[in-house]
């Protein structure tokens, strides 16, 4: 995984998350999931090319149930971006380079 992907856990979450100065993008995945892992290397040559302007994260669903359901993640991958502490957009399935930064250039 790359340097400027973080992974998240129940543990971690607010600090990284609801305290961040920056927006953040977070992929809800799990190690199963087909779909996320045609997804993670584009994350993450998203999270290295926009590093400064957005925190890019990834959280484990089978291992942070709890995150999941408290964000209501129903299928996966999604990609939430929050800001200020605030869900502001969802992406729900795996979705092209151009798709990704456009989706985050809509928030950042």
């Amino acid at each position: 995984m790359s340097d400027n992907v973080k992974e998240l856990t129940s543990e971690n979450f607010d600090k990284e998350v609801l305290e961040s100065g920056l927006p953040v993008l977070i992929d809800f995945w799990a190690e199963w999931c087909g779909p996320c892992k045609q997804l993670a290397p584009t994350v993450e040559e998203v999270a290295d090319a926009m590093v400064g302007s957005v925190k890019v994260c990834k959280i484990d669903v089978d291992s942070n149930q709890d995150l999941a359901v408290q964000y209501g993640v129903r299928s996966i991958p999604t990609l939430l971006i929050f800001k200020n502490g605030e869900v502001t957009s969802t992406q729900i399935g795996a979705i092209s380079k151009q798709q990704l930064e456009d989706f985050i250039a809509a928030e950042v």
